[in-house]
Parts: C-alpha cells; structure tokens; sequence
C-alpha cells in the first residue's frame, strides 16, 4: 500500500483577487506501515494536503496515486477509496447522529455493503480496539464525555477496515488525561492492526512521542520530512515557521551549553532523565 502526492499544488480561488496558494508543488509519499507526524502553523497547508489523500480535494495540478494509480483519472473509484483511506476530522463527535453507539460505528460498514451482521461485528471489533466500555454501546453518542465521543467517532472509519488512518487533530479540545488515553490507542492501533497512521498535531510533546517521521509544512511547501529527531535538531529554523521543538530540546541544549555532556537529541522525559543520569555518572 502506498499513497503518493507528486508535484500537487492546491489553490483556492484562482483567478481571483483572493486567490490563495495552499499547497505548492508538494512531493509526500505514505508507505505501509508508516506512523507519519505532520505540524506546521496555521495556513501552512497541513489540513489542505491530508484531505488530497483520500479525494476530497483535487490539486490544481499534480498527481495523487493510490497504490500506483491516479486517483483522479477518468473511471477511478474514488468511493472505494476512502474506504481503505480513512480520514477523521478535527472534533469528529459533531459527526455522530445515531440513536446508539453500535448503530453510529455500523454506518460505514453497511455503506460498503455489508449484512447486519458482519456490520455489527465490524463495529464490535473497530469499539474494542479504541478501548469503549462495552457496557455504553446501547448509549447514545451525545450522552457521552468528550473523550468517549472521539473514540466512537475513531471507531466509525475503523470499522471500515482502512489501509491508511488520517487524523486532523484528534486531541483538540480534550484535557491532558483524555489526549494522552487517544494517542495511546492510536498507538495501539498502528502495533496491532498494521495499518498507516497519518497524524496531524500541534503538539509537539505528542509527535516526538508516537510518530516515527515527521512533515513540517510552512507555506504551503514541505519543509522537512525526517525523523522527528532530525528535524526537532532545526529547532531555530523552526522557530522562524512559527513552530517550536519540544521543551526537551531546548531543556538538553542549555543543559550542554553549560558544559554537562547530555544527549541533545532527547525529546522525550525519559530519554532526557537517561541521558541527564549518565552525564552524572548515575
């Protein structure tokens, strides 16, 4: 499985005086397996690019392929495309509107086809991967807290059996617990399931944590795509595109510029406390 964006460029209103360039020649490719980070600021393009990777947007110019094949030529099936590319919005609870839980999930299966009971079984399977109690699947979505709605909503494009997981902020609005039990399921998924996780944040605290590679957009131009590492060691460039590395970066660079010999490629507590007690010779 692969998706590849090659050379796209998006722009809003063309021809206009409000004519917007978002994306601008832009290469990205997502492998499987992958687990790929994306941050950069407001405007910079991020939440236009994941929406070109399942069709819900189509470049001004350029091409999306899907396993090798152009998603917007003639007679493609862009339906069957974002069944296997699944794209969860930013505060995706506003999307529920069953009367229960188990019915909300069951929507995209029986979309695809599938009889009651395979549609059930899916729901069942996709709700015990995000970690929802079952004793609230009879419950109806808007009875539940914040969190709960964000991991049936999380459950909804699983139980459609996607090759690729695309999330636009899929913390926004929850307190600190409520974000960490969410990316800590998203973990999951990506160990167990295999499956490519797309994540968009903008915290950094939670990219260098989870993802394996990272895609700082600015300007509608991709101006990093490394391993998170790599790219939080550009910490000063960063701070140009309106972005900052994790406060362990800056926390293990001052520690070293005043002379103790710590990793300064440490992002994590953990990784800082490790290198912080060898540099003590603890």
């Amino acid at each position: 499985m692969s998706i590849k964006l090659e050379e796209v460029t998006y722009t809003y209103s063309p021809g206009t005086v409000y004519e917007i360039h978002a994306l601008d020649h832009v290469n990205l490719e997502i492998g499987q397996g992958d687990f790929v980070g994306v941050i950069g600021h407001t405007g910079s393009g991020k939440s236009t690019m994941i929406q070109h990777l399942n069709g819900l947007v189509k470049p001004t110019s350029g091409r999306v392929l899907y396993n090798d094949e152009d998603i917007w030529a003639d007679g493609y099936d862009l339906r069957s495309l974002r069944f296997h590319v699944g794209l969860v919005f930013q505060y995706p609870e506003h999307q529920l509107f069953e009367t229960d839980v188990l019915k909300d999930v069951c929507f995209g299966p029986k979309n695809e086809g599938l009889d009651a009971e395979a549609c059930k079984a899916r729901a069942i399977e996709a709700l015990e991967h995000v970690g929802f109690p079952k004793e609230l699947y009879d419950k109806s979505p808007f009875e539940l807290s914040g969190g709960q709605k964000r991991r049936v909503a999380i459950a909804g494009v699983l139980a459609m059996n996607p090759d690729v997981l695309v999330l636009d902020e899929p913390t926004a609005g929850l307190d600190p617990q409520g974000r960490d039990e969410i990316l800590d399921q998203i973990a999951y998924l990506h160990k167990t399931r295999g499956i490519s996780i797309v994540l968009v944040s903008h915290s950094m605290e939670d990219i260098a944590k989870y993802v394996d590679r990272l895609v700082v957009m600015n300007a509608g131009k991709k101006a990093y795509d490394a391993a998170p590492k790599e790219v939080f060691a550009h910490y000063k460039e960063l701070e140009t595109m309106g972005l900052a590395a994790p406060q362990m970066t800056y926390i293990m660079h001052t520690l070293k510029e005043h002379g103790m010999d710590v990793d300064v490629t440490a992002t994590t507590v953990e990784e800082a406390k490790a290198s912080i007690l060898q540099a003590l010779g603890r």
